[in-house]
Protein backbone atom coordinates (compact mmCIF):
# COMPACT_ATOMS: atom_id res chain seq x y z
CA UNK A 1 0.00 0.00 0.00
CA UNK A 2 2.75 2.44 0.96
CA UNK A 3 4.62 1.76 -2.32
CA UNK A 4 1.52 2.79 -4.29
CA UNK A 5 1.37 6.16 -2.51
CA UNK A 6 5.15 6.73 -2.47
CA UNK A 7 6.69 4.77 -5.36
CA UNK A 8 10.01 6.60 -4.92
CA UNK A 9 10.39 7.55 -1.23
CA UNK A 10 13.90 8.97 -1.71
CA UNK A 11 12.72 11.13 -4.60
CA UNK A 12 9.76 12.34 -2.51
CA UNK A 13 12.07 13.21 0.37
CA UNK A 14 14.44 15.03 -2.00
CA UNK A 15 11.58 17.05 -3.51
CA UNK A 16 10.35 18.00 -0.05
CA UNK A 17 13.84 18.99 1.16
CA UNK A 18 14.46 21.08 -1.96
CA UNK A 19 11.07 22.73 -1.54
CA UNK A 20 11.88 23.63 2.05
CA UNK A 21 15.27 25.02 0.98
CA UNK A 22 13.82 27.29 -1.71
CA UNK A 23 10.78 28.40 0.28
CA UNK A 24 11.40 31.43 2.39
CA UNK A 25 10.07 31.99 4.96
CA UNK A 26 8.72 28.51 5.61
CA UNK A 27 5.10 28.32 6.70
CA UNK A 28 2.58 25.58 7.33
CA UNK A 29 0.94 26.25 3.97
CA UNK A 30 4.23 26.06 2.08
CA UNK A 31 5.15 22.89 3.95
CA UNK A 32 1.79 21.34 3.02
CA UNK A 33 2.25 22.35 -0.63
CA UNK A 34 5.78 20.89 -0.60
CA UNK A 35 4.44 17.65 0.86
CA UNK A 36 1.77 17.44 -1.83
CA UNK A 37 4.41 18.00 -4.51
CA UNK A 38 6.64 15.38 -2.89
CA UNK A 39 3.82 12.85 -3.20
CA UNK A 40 2.46 13.95 -6.60
CA UNK A 41 5.70 14.28 -8.61
CA UNK A 42 6.93 10.70 -8.06
CA UNK A 43 3.43 9.39 -8.77
CA UNK A 44 3.13 11.37 -12.00
CA UNK A 45 6.60 10.39 -13.22
CA UNK A 46 6.73 6.75 -12.07
CA UNK A 47 6.44 5.38 -15.62
CA UNK A 48 9.59 7.27 -16.64
CA UNK A 49 11.82 5.78 -13.96
CA UNK A 50 13.62 2.51 -14.61
CA UNK A 51 13.91 0.07 -11.77
CA UNK A 52 17.28 0.85 -10.19
CA UNK A 53 19.43 -2.03 -9.02
CA UNK A 54 19.33 -2.89 -5.35
CA UNK A 55 21.67 -0.90 -3.12
CA UNK A 56 23.81 -3.68 -1.61
CA UNK A 57 26.35 -1.65 0.39
CA UNK A 58 24.83 1.61 1.70
CA UNK A 59 27.83 2.47 3.91
CA UNK A 60 30.13 2.18 0.93
CA UNK A 61 27.72 4.48 -0.93
CA UNK A 62 28.21 7.13 1.75
CA UNK A 63 31.99 6.82 1.39
CA UNK A 64 31.62 7.08 -2.39
CA UNK A 65 29.58 10.28 -2.04
CA UNK A 66 32.38 11.73 0.09
CA UNK A 67 35.02 10.83 -2.51
CA UNK A 68 32.82 12.27 -5.26
CA UNK A 69 32.29 15.52 -3.33
CA UNK A 70 36.04 15.86 -2.77
CA UNK A 71 36.64 15.19 -6.48
CA UNK A 72 34.18 17.93 -7.43
CA UNK A 73 35.98 20.38 -5.15
CA UNK A 74 39.47 19.56 -6.44
CA UNK A 75 38.30 19.46 -10.07
CA UNK A 76 36.74 22.92 -9.68
CA UNK A 77 40.08 24.23 -8.43
CA UNK A 78 42.03 22.51 -11.20
CA UNK A 79 39.67 23.72 -13.96
CA UNK A 80 39.74 27.29 -12.63
CA UNK A 81 43.54 27.27 -12.73
CA UNK A 82 43.55 25.77 -16.23
CA UNK A 83 41.08 28.29 -17.64
CA UNK A 84 42.92 31.24 -16.10
CA UNK A 85 46.28 29.93 -17.31
CA UNK A 86 47.53 29.73 -20.88
CA UNK A 87 44.95 27.88 -22.97
CA UNK A 88 47.57 26.40 -25.31
CA UNK A 89 48.58 24.09 -22.44
CA UNK A 90 45.17 22.39 -22.48
CA UNK A 91 44.78 19.07 -24.27
CA UNK A 92 41.04 18.63 -24.85
CA UNK A 93 40.03 15.16 -25.97
CA UNK A 94 37.14 12.82 -26.60
CA UNK A 95 37.76 9.61 -24.70
CA UNK A 96 35.95 6.28 -24.96
CA UNK A 97 35.64 4.55 -21.60
CA UNK A 98 34.82 0.83 -21.98
CA UNK A 99 32.23 -0.09 -19.36
CA UNK A 100 32.14 -3.23 -17.25
CA UNK A 101 28.69 -2.14 -16.04
CA UNK A 102 25.84 -3.70 -17.98
CA UNK A 103 22.96 -2.01 -16.21
CA UNK A 104 21.48 0.97 -18.12
CA UNK A 105 20.59 2.78 -14.89
CA UNK A 106 24.12 2.47 -13.49
CA UNK A 107 25.72 3.40 -16.82
CA UNK A 108 23.58 6.54 -16.86
CA UNK A 109 24.44 7.24 -13.22
CA UNK A 110 28.15 6.92 -14.09
CA UNK A 111 27.67 9.33 -17.00
CA UNK A 112 25.98 11.80 -14.66
CA UNK A 113 28.79 11.52 -12.12
CA UNK A 114 31.38 12.16 -14.83
CA UNK A 115 29.39 15.16 -16.10
CA UNK A 116 29.08 16.65 -12.61
CA UNK A 117 32.84 16.56 -12.18
CA UNK A 118 34.20 19.83 -13.63
CA UNK A 119 36.41 19.40 -16.67
CA UNK A 120 34.59 16.34 -18.02
CA UNK A 121 31.26 15.82 -19.73
CA UNK A 122 29.70 12.47 -20.59
CA UNK A 123 28.48 12.77 -24.17
CA UNK A 124 26.91 9.35 -24.72
CA UNK A 125 26.36 5.95 -23.16
CA UNK A 126 26.51 3.46 -26.03
CA UNK A 127 24.53 0.47 -24.74
CA UNK A 128 25.34 -1.58 -27.83
CA UNK A 129 29.11 -1.50 -27.26
CA UNK A 130 28.94 -0.43 -23.57
CA UNK A 131 31.15 2.59 -24.11
CA UNK A 132 30.92 5.90 -22.23
CA UNK A 133 32.01 8.75 -24.51
CA UNK A 134 33.56 11.55 -22.43
CA UNK A 135 34.84 14.96 -23.43
CA UNK A 136 37.66 16.18 -21.22
CA UNK A 137 38.87 19.76 -21.04
CA UNK A 138 42.41 18.56 -20.42
CA UNK A 139 43.43 14.96 -21.06
CA UNK A 140 47.11 14.81 -22.01
CA UNK A 141 46.96 11.07 -21.23
CA UNK A 142 43.52 9.74 -22.26
CA UNK A 143 44.25 6.28 -20.86
CA UNK A 144 44.94 7.79 -17.44
CA UNK A 145 41.50 9.42 -17.58
CA UNK A 146 39.94 6.07 -18.50
CA UNK A 147 41.68 4.39 -15.55
CA UNK A 148 40.62 7.18 -13.19
CA UNK A 149 36.94 6.94 -14.20
CA UNK A 150 36.96 3.16 -13.93
CA UNK A 151 38.79 3.04 -10.59
CA UNK A 152 37.23 6.04 -8.82
CA UNK A 153 33.66 5.76 -10.09
CA UNK A 154 32.76 2.61 -12.04
CA UNK A 155 34.34 0.05 -9.70
CA UNK A 156 32.79 1.54 -6.53
CA UNK A 157 29.37 1.67 -8.26
CA UNK A 158 29.70 -2.00 -9.14
CA UNK A 159 30.48 -2.80 -5.50
CA UNK A 160 27.77 -0.56 -4.05
CA UNK A 161 25.09 -2.12 -6.26
CA UNK A 162 26.64 -5.64 -6.27
CA UNK A 163 26.75 -6.10 -10.01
Amino acid sequence: MMRRILPRPLLALTVLLLWVLISSPISAGLLLLGSLLAIALPLLTRTFWPDPPRLARPWQALRFIGVFAADIFTANWRVARQVIGPLYRLSPAFVEVPLDLRDPFLATLLGSIVSLTPGTVAIDVDQQRWILLVHALDAPDPQALVREIKERYEQPLKEIFAC
